[in-house]
């Protein structure tokens, strides 16, 4: 193979997403079709930096092979160089063109550098970004998904209507949590979709801090509604975004086992945030004397690398193939993206960036019609039902939803 040949490099950050292989996959394709080498590089941003990168080059049997399945061909990383020499060899040897970047936004801020770092030392190569998440956070124009979330969605409907079946087949609750960083998008999506009693997002906090006693209460108040409705079983799915809006002394106060960082802050990675709720909810239901059986269930790493369903790998594919339009059309830089008639479009960091240049996210809009239609579908104690729920609790006015959200 010429060593002159053109090549196009492709590394991953952050953590998985479904649709990432479709990515790669579309990438490779286009690029392989137009006589380019395409490689990928193991370890995102820390394969980059090492002195001895493990490369893989693809084939279009490789690329054809990966196309629908989860996970990722290439080995990911969070590493984010601060001092680190950059090994720039791996673009002279390889005559690199392009530098494809698959990632949030930290990967896409880092790439930018490198682009900037390689100008300098007269290598110039274009990069382009494909944004990732399955917390589906990204302010893209028209509201349009990030590629993953739907195929997360897909696969935290079918754990959770098997759960919901269980929780009718035993007369049981279940307490569950829902990956999601800071937004309710996914807790939102799952929790609408399988029909479940109770739904708890960080959104829904817009006029009143966040605490562990607020989110028991507002589980026990589904519970007892659903009592007095005559259903004995539910589930409560309650997004892990709430914990990044509560205070630490709140986490630390919660009577919860925590490991600590190096600077006093507690793990919340190391527990299951599905546990903690459950506990929580046990320890009120027995001071209360209500008995109900309820379980922790969490839905976390299981959705990562699930096989993306038909609607991200047409999405996938788009913005593989969007990936050469816009190198072609000398664009760089840039995150790509496709806009609601599916046009190809190229954005760029400070296009999200407020004035501090940080990206914020994009959250579930409470007030629309379809979060309101969806809040209102819930069981949940109101002031009519409390003269009702003073068969199971001595005070049902502290467990009214309106109340406790200050909604009222």
């Amino acid at each position: 193979m010429s060593e002159n040949k053109k090549s196009v490099l492709i590394l991953c950050g952050g953590g998985p997403a479904p649709g990432i292989n479709s990515v790669i996959s579309s990438v490779a394709k286009v690029f392989l079709k137009d006589n380019y080498r395409v490689i990928g590089i193991h370890e995102g941003f820390k394969g980059l930096f090492s002195e001895e990168p493990k490369l893989k080059e693809f084939d279009f049997f490789h690329a054809d092979r990966i196309f629908s399945r989860g996970g990722s061909t290439l080995i990911m990383s969070r590493f984010k160089p601060s001092n680190e020499i950059l090994n720039t060899s791996i673009f002279k040897e390889n005559n690199v063109k392009l530098l494809v970047t698959i990632g949030g936004d930290d990967t896409a801020s880092t790439a930018n550098g490198i682009s900037r770092y390689l100008k300098k030392e007269a290598i110039f190569i274009s990069n382009i970004h494909v944004p990732k998440t399955i917390d589906n956070d990204l302010p893209l124009p028209d509201r349009n998904p990030t590629f993953g979330f739907h195929s997360a969605k897909d696969e935290g409907v079918r754990i959770g209507n098997t759960v919901y079946e269980d929780a009718r087949t035993s007369e049981n609750w279940f307490v569950m949590s829902a990956m999601g960083r800071s937004a309710g998008h996914l807790a939102f999506g799952i929790a609408s979709a399988c029909h479940f009693q109770m739904m708890i997002i960080p959104e829904m906090f817009d006029k009143t801090t966040i605490t562990f006693e607020k989110i028991i209460n507002m589980i026990i108040s589904s519970i007892v509604k659903c009592k007095i409705e005559g259903i004995e079983y539910g589930v409560a799915l309650v997004s892990e975004g709430v914990f990044h809006f509560m205070e630490e002394e709140e986490i630390i106060n919660s009577g919860i086992n925590f490991t600590y960082d190096n600077h006093g802050h507690p793990e919340l990675g190391n527990v299951s945030k599905a546990h903690i709720f459950n506990y929580l909810l046990q320890v009120k239901l027995k001071e209360i004397g209500l008995s109900v059986k309820s379980r922790p269930v969490e839905l976390g790493y299981e959705l990562r690398c699930c096989n993306p369903i038909a609607f991200d790998l047409t999405l996938c594919t788009l913005l593989g193939i969007g990936v050469k339009k816009l190198f072609d059309q000398g664009i760089s830089g840039c995150i790509v993206s496709a806009n609601s008639k599916g046009d190809i479009t190229p954005l760029f960091l400070k296009d999200f960036e407020d004035e501090n240049g940080k990206i914020p996210p994009r959250l579930v809009d409470v007030n629309s019609d379809m979060a309101q239609l969806f809040i209102n579908n819930l069981f949940y104690i109101k002031e009519k039902d409390c003269e009702k729920a003073k068969e199971y609790l001595p005070n049902p006015e502290a467990y009214d939803f309106n109340k406790i959200l200050n909604w009222n």
